[in-house]
């Protein structure tokens, strides 16, 4: 079990260049990636959601890609077209105003257009430099969500044997739940007919009508699987999340059918608890991929 959130920080330099990559994950029902890196370096952005889709499957993660160049290739080009334009726009202003001043040569490499620079980079060259220390955080991070999910799995799992020890008291219960059903049938009957003859064949079949209408032991026995199946899917899959998910509404479905057939008090109070565990658990497993 892992969990979604986890943070990771990764550096390294070769020469004149360091690259650093930086992971943070949160939580999210589905995969959310965010990637930031250079714009010059955009088109390796595919490349990196690929990289990390194939590790994770579910939650926010945002990627930040930094490079720091000491001897950046930039190259710079002057557009003599936007420089005289400027320049013969400047002097009719001034020959306008009666100003005799011709415009300074830093004023005119300062206006948008007239000094172009650029970036010799090769894509190819930057991805061998990225992909290392890439792989290197995206292992710290996946330890880190290991760790995590390692301690929200405990928890989840002491939840689940609160279900299972409530259930067991609810099964124990159930002969009671059936005495109770017959008793008040009798009662109702003895209501009804006061001192006339009761027929006991009527009550029992009136008894069977009702304890196929009112009797738990369907339910306690699907409630005993899915927990079984909770625990197995906990333990055999590392992202289990969106089944646990499920089975977390199965369970829920249970309890609330089993705590609005008994009457019995004891029956009440432990489906109060495992409701109370059970949104333990929905509460821990927004966390789990």
């Amino acid at each position: 079990m892992k969990s979604m959130t986890g943070y990771a920080y990764r550096e390294s330099s070769n020469n004149s260049i360091t690259v650093s990559v930086e992971l943070k994950g949160y939580n999210s029902r589905f995969l959310d990636l965010s990637v930031y890196l250079p714009s010059w370096l955009s088109a390796l952005e595919p490349r990196i959601r690929e990289f990390l889709s194939i590790r994770f499957t579910r939650g926010k993660i945002d990627a930040g890609i930094r490079i720091k160049e000491e001897n950046a290739p930039v190259s710079v080009s002057l557009n003599l077209s936007a420089a005289r334009a400027y320049d013969k726009a400047i002097r009719e202003l001034a020959e306008t105003l009666g100003l005799r001043e011709a415009p300074p040569l830093g004023t005119i490499l300062g206006l948008e257009g007239v000094l172009e620079t650029g970036t010799n980079r090769d894509a190819e060259t930057y991805w061998s430099l990225i992909e290392p220390v890439l792989s290197a955080a995206t292992d710290q991070f996946e330890l880190e969500r290991i760790r995590e999910g390692k301690h929200t799995e405990e928890d989840i799992l002491s939840h689940i044997a609160v279900l299972e020890v409530a259930a067991k008291t609810v099964s124990s219960h159930v002969p009671e739940l059936e005495l109770s059903i017959k008793e008040n049938l009798r009662s109702r009957f003895e209501e009804i007919l006061g001192d006339h003859h009761i027929d006991e064949n009527r009550i029992l079949a009136e008894t069977a009508v009702l304890l196929m209408k009112y009797t738990i032991s369907e339910e306690l026995s699907r409630l005993s699987s899915h927990l079984t199946e909770f625990r197995l899917e906990a333990g055999r899959n590392e992202s289990p999340g969106k089944k646990l998910d499920f089975l977390s509404q199965e369970i829920n479905r249970e309890i609330n059918t089993i705590g609005s057939k008994t009457p019995v008090l004891e029956v009440s109070r432990a489906v109060v608890e495992m409701k109370n565990a059970l949104e333990n658990i929905r509460e821990q497993l927004r966390n789990v991929e």
